[in-house]
């Protein structure tokens, strides 16, 4: 897989069909953003696609067009595929680890959550001086602002919200992928901050934002992840649907340079 301007590509819309929750919203997101990859087999007549934004890879196409090694860049991602790519990814690396992801919706109001104390806390949307504060929040929670290409990104995109105490960052709530009809969200807390409900109120003013901008709030998560389906319903969200999707692992042909950002790991609420 070659790395391509997406110009290039023939029927981009054909690849990868848009006003969809889900998936779909990355491949929206980085045709908008312009952050992350879009990859090809071939720049003339590609047979198979991909795009890449903070670790997560949409592929497309014909898995039998692809040469050994060619799924070599999307080591350590999560890739969502047509089941017929089963076999090269399987063949392409070390491991795979099959899972499913589920897709909320927001189409309820939110439940008022109960009644909590927050001295001295401001829940507010991001602003570009915000960087240095998102930054702080450490690595562990550097996956939230990927999809910006970093803190920075994220604080000047005008798509997050978060919780602050002293300058701190508590909790923080963003547009992770977003796209023409659905924005795809994610949301992070500081482990000695969690079950304030401080996500909740990010999160709530976030979607406030997105139905400004006349378009719906989705949310991604997968089925074992208690803490964010139970905020998902609790916000507002209603599950729509599942997907099946695998993570990566090490490529067992040749190396090739690593396209993205660090793992978006589940949601810490």
């Amino acid at each position: 897989m070659i790395q391509v301007q997406p110009n290039s590509l023939s029927g981009l819309a054909g690849w990868f069909p848009a006003r969809t929750a889900g998936p779909a919203t990355l491949a929206e997101h980085v045709l908008g953003t312009g952050i992350g990859s879009w990859w090809a087999d071939s720049a003339l007549q590609p047979q198979v696609v991909a795009v890449s934004c903070a670790k997560h890879v949409l592929l497309r196409g014909d898995p039998y067009a692809l040469a050994p090694g060619s799924l070599a860049p999307f080591a350590g991602s999560l890739v969502e595929a047509p089941s017929r790519f089963l076999r090269v990814l399987g063949s392409s690396f070390d491991r795979i680890v099959p899972g499913n992801r589920m897709v909320y919706v927001h189409c309820a109001p939110a439940s008022p959550p109960a009644p909590r104390s927050w001295h001295g806390v401001t829940v507010r949307p991001l602003v570009r001086e915000d960087a240095r504060a998102l930054a702080a929040v450490g690595p562990a929670a550097a996956w939230i602002h990927a999809s910006w290409d970093g803190p920075a990104g994220l604080a000047a995109s005008g798509y997050g919200w978060a919780a602050f105490h002293k300058g701190r960052i508590l909790a923080v709530a963003c547009t992770y992928f977003r796209g023409s009809v659905y924005e795809d969200i994610a949301c992070a807390t500081v482990p000695d901050r969690r079950r304030e409900y401080l996500a909740h109120a990010c999160v709530t003013g976030l979607c406030g934002d997105i139905a400004a901008r006349g378009r719906t709030a989705s949310l991604s998560c997968s089925p074992g992840d208690r803490r964010t389906r139970l905020l998902a319903w609790t916000a507002g969200f209603r599950l729509q649907r599942e997907y099946a999707h695998c993570t990566t692992g090490t490529p067992t042909a040749s190396r090739l340079p690593n396209p993205g950002h660090s793992p978006r790991a589940e949601d810490r609420i």
